[in-house]
C-alpha cells in the first residue's frame, strides 16, 4: 500500500486552492492600493475602481457576458439568493402580481432549494422537477410543469455532487417561449465548461470564485442586460451600489483575485479538461476493475470533467472516509454524527438508502497527477475490501447476485 505522506487533495468540488498567481494579483490591493472603489474624489479609490472594472471585464469574458452585467457578491449562495429573491419580486411585481410561479429542480443546490422553500411561505407557487436514472432534467418535464403564471426557472448548469451537466440551452428557451426568466447556478460549471451565458440562453448566472481556484468570500451574479426578463430587486440595502442591485464596500483584493482566476481559467480551461477527464477514467478503470459492483452516480460522460461520483455497496460513505485520512474526500451524502441522512441529489436520481450512503465524490483538479491517482486508486481499493470484509450486507448482497444470475 502506498505511503502518503501529506492527504492526496480529491474534493475540488468543494474548494479549490487559490492559485498563487491569483494570490499575487490581490497583495497590492491589501497594502498600497487599499482605497474604497467608491471613492471618487482621490487617486486611491480611482485606482481601486479601475482594478474592479478591469475584473469584471475578465470575468464577463470567461462567460460570455459584458462588463456591466456583472454584480459582485459574497459569492454563489448570496448570488442564487438574490437570482431567486430579487428575481421572483420583482417579475411578480411588473406583472401586478400575476406572475407568481417558480420552477426549479429537486437536486439543484441547498442554496437554490432552501431560498425556494422561503418563497413558498411569502406566498409564491413552487414547483420542482424530478430528474431521470443519470440526473438530467427532462425538457418535457419543464414544458409541462410551465404555465401561464411561470415567472422563473432555475436550474444548475453542473451538478455539485454528481456533476451531471444539465441542458440549459434547451431548457432555457422553454423558459423564453413562456416569458419567464432563466436563472442559472454556474458556481461548479465556469471554468471547467465552456460557459456562455448568451449561447445558454440565461438571464441570471451565479458564479463563485472559489470553484475555480480564485479566493473565498467573493461571487457574482450576472445580470443579462439584454433581456427584459432579468429584472431583480435588490435584497441588500444601503447605499446602492453594484446599480443598485446589493449594496456594500466592495472587497476590491478578492474582486481582483477573482478577475485574476477567471483569465487563468479561460486560458488553461481547455487543457484542464483534457487531464482531468483522462485521470477521472483511469481512476474509474482502476475502482471497476477490482471492486464487483460499484455504481457511478450519474451520467457516465455528461458530467464534470474532474467529477466521479461512486457507491460502494456493502459499505457506508462516512466509514469509508474514516479509513481514509491519506485522501481528502467528501462523501456523497450529506450527513450528520448523529443522524446520517441520504443525499437528496443521489435520492432524486432513485438511489435507495443503502447507495446513497454508500457514495463518495472524487473532485479532480489542477493539483493532481497520475501518481495521485493510482495512490488513491490503491487506497480506496484496499479499504474497500476490508470494510467488505467485515460486513454482513456485502456477504448478502453477494448472494442477492448470484441467485439473480
Amino acid at each position: 500500500m502506498p505511503r502518503v505522506t501529506r492527504p492526496i487533495y480529491l474534493d475540488h468540488n468543494a474548494t479549490t486552492p487559490c492559485d498563487a498567481s491569483v494570490v499575487a494579483a490581490m497583495i497590492p490591493y491589501f497594502t498600497e492600493e487599499f482605497g474604497n472603489a467608491a471613492s471618487r474624489t482621490h487617486a486611491y479609490g480611482w485606482r481601486a475602481g479601475e482594478a474592479v472594472e478591469r475584473a469584471r471585464e475578465q470575468i464577463g469574458a470567461l462567460v460570455g457576458a459584458d462588463a456591466r452585467e456583472i454584480v459582485f457578491t459574497s459569492g454563489a449562495t448570496e448570488a442564487n439568493n438574490l437570482a431567486l429573491f430579487g428575481g421572483a419580486r420583482a417579475l411578480r411585481g411588473d406583472s401586478g402580481g400575476k406572475r407568481d410561479h417558480i420552477v426549479s429542480c429537486r437536486a439543484e443546490h441547498r442554496a437554490v432549494l432552501d431560498p425556494l422553500l422561503a418563497l413558498e411561505r411569502e406566498g409564491f407557487r413552487v414547483t420542482l422537477l424530478g430528474v431521470d436514472r443519470d440526473g438530467r432534467v427532462d425538457p418535457d418535464d419543464l414544458r409541462a410543469a410551465i404555465d401561464a403564471r411561470t415567472s422563473l426557472v432555475s436550474i444548475m448548469h453542473a451538478n455539485n455532487e454528481i456533476g451531471v451537466i444539465q441542458p440549459i440551452a434547451e431548457l432555457s428557451a422553454l423558459a423564453a417561449e413562456a416569458g419567464a426568466a432563466f436563472h442559472c447556478d454556474a458556481a461548479q460549471s465556469a471554468g471547467a465548461l465552456d460557459v456562455d451565458a448568451t449561447r445558454l440562453g440565461v438571464d441570471l448566472l451565479s458564479l463563485s470564485a472559489h470553484k475555480l481556484y480564485g479566493p473565498k468570500g467573493i461571487g457574482a451574479l450576472v445580470v443579462r442586460r439584454r433581456a427584459k426578463r432579468a429584472r431583480v430587486e435588490p435584497i441588500l440595502h444601503g447605499g446602492g451600489h453594484e446599480r443598485g442591485l446589493r449594496s456594500g464596500t466592495l472587497p476590491v483584493p478578492l474582486c481582483v483575485g477573482f478577475g485574476a482566476a477567471a483569465e487563468l481559467a479561460r486560458a488553461s480551461r481547455a487543457a484542464d479538461a483534457e487531464r482531468h477527464t483522462r485521470l477521472r477514467e483511469r481512476l474509474l478503470e482502476r475502482l471497476a476493475a477490482e471492486l464487483p459492483g460499484i455504481v457511478v452516480n450519474g451520467h457516465a460522460s455528461s458530467r464534470l470533467p474532474g467529477n466521479l461520483n461512486v457507491s460502494f455497496p456493502g459499505v457506508e460513505g462516512e466509514a469509508l472516509l474514516a479509513a481514509l485520512p491519506e485522501l481528502a474526500l467528501s462523501a456523497g451524502s450529506a450527513c450528520t454524527s448523529a443522524k446520517p441522512e441520504p443525499s437528496h441529489v443521489l435520492r432524486a436520481l432513485g438511489a435507495d438508502k443503502a447507495r446513497a450512503l454508500s457514495a463518495l465524490r472524487f473532485g479532480i483538479g489542477r493539483g493532481n497527477d497520475s501518481a495521485q491517482i493510482e495512490a488513491a486508486a490503491e487506497l480506496v481499493i484496499a479499504q474497500v475490501r476490508r470494510l467488505r470484509a467485515l460486513s454482513p450486507v456485502w456477504d448478502d448482497l453477494r448472494r442477492e447476485a448470484a441467485r439473480a444470475s
